[in-house]
């Protein structure tokens, strides 16, 4: 059975232009799931990014909360069957003294990078521009006990502060921020005071010292990446805020006594680029302090105020 020209002309496949006419339709569809594809990939990475930050700031701060509202924390063991000091006989230094050597419950210094242990100076490394303020060190101390160890009562003072961190970049480079990958690392460090176990009221054995190499201490652990700025704002019972809260003077230990409440303002910024144009920012602070900043990072703060319930009692 031969095939007819009519049969012919049936079986055959599609023409050039519904084909071309196929491969325009396919390639839009393409374009159009690609485009729907990239918007929502952006979308989730951004969105992962606040998310990021968020939880950053949380973290972070929950930790400080905790340290904060040790802070002047004083055990009493009372009377015992341990044959134990009642109280802590720890040497006590605070007023007139040094940051290294205080004992003050907590003590904050203004836009300070570093921190050195024992006695030795406390280090302020170079900051990426001369206009740039962060950010503040908070020290805190607090009484433990323990009455397992070799010295039953504990005194520990916890550092925060902050470490400068740019790639590529020197630190201290003038250039503008938009072509620099400037942000900040939150470090945290903490000491022991030991001391010879002597009956309360006694001469002291020996006057002690602050250490790094206890079993519960450590120096310089990094605690989170990416801040941009960390503020610290001591207030009394009257929401006054006290400026200086030090113990190089008897005026300024006055005022680490009157501290009711420690106002504490975290600022980070996004691992990448967020924004798809650099644009004009300014990270505002607790009264005048601001940073400007000029990229396309998305940047947010943390604000919360944590009581002092140790402090003043």
């Amino acid at each position: 059975m031969t095939l007819t020209a009519k049969n012919t002309k049936k079986s055959l496949g599609f023409t050039l232009i519904e084909i071309l006419i196929g491969i325009v339709i396919s390639t839009i569809m393409m374009a159009a799931m690609f485009t729907t594809y990239n918007v929502v990939n952006n979308s989730y990475s951004q969105v992962s990014d606040v998310a990021s930050i968020s939880r950053a700031g949380r973290d972070v701060v929950s930790m400080m909360m905790r340290d904060v509202r040790m802070a002047g924390y004083k055990y009493v063991l009372g009377i015992n069957t341990l044959d134990l000091p009642t109280r802590s006989y720890l040497i006590f230094k605070g007023g007139d003294t040094t940051v290294q050597e205080s004992h003050d419950p907590i003590i904050i210094e203004r836009n300070t990078l570093g921190f050195a242990t024992g006695l030795a100076d406390f280090e302020t490394p170079a900051k990426h521009e001369n206009d740039d303020v962060c950010c503040d060190r908070i020290h805190i101390v607090y009484d433990d006990f323990n009455q397992h160890d070799v010295q039953p009562y504990k005194r520990y003072r916890v550092t925060y502060y902050a470490l400068a961190v740019i790639d590529g970049i020197k630190i201290g480079d003038t250039d503008s921020r938009e072509n620099i990958d400037h942000y900040y690392s939150i470090f945290k460090t903490v000491e022991e005071w030991q001391q010879e176990m002597r009956p309360l009221n006694n001469p002291p054995d020996t006057n002690g010292e602050w250490v790094s190499d206890c079993d519960e201490c450590y120096v310089e652990q990094k605690i989170r990446d990416h801040v941009v700025d960390m503020e610290f704002i001591a207030t009394d019972e009257n929401g006054k805020v006290l400026d200086e809260v030090r113990s190089d003077t008897s005026e300024h230990q006055q005022n680490i006594n009157k501290v009711r409440a420690i106002d504490i303002r975290l600022t980070f910024r996004s691992k990448s680029k967020f924004f798809r144009f650099a644009s004009k920012k300014l990270i505002q602070g607790f009264g005048a302090r601001g940073i400007p900043f000029r990229d396309r990072y998305l940047r947010d703060s943390v604000i919360v105020t944590v009581f002092t319930r140790n402090i003043g009692i």
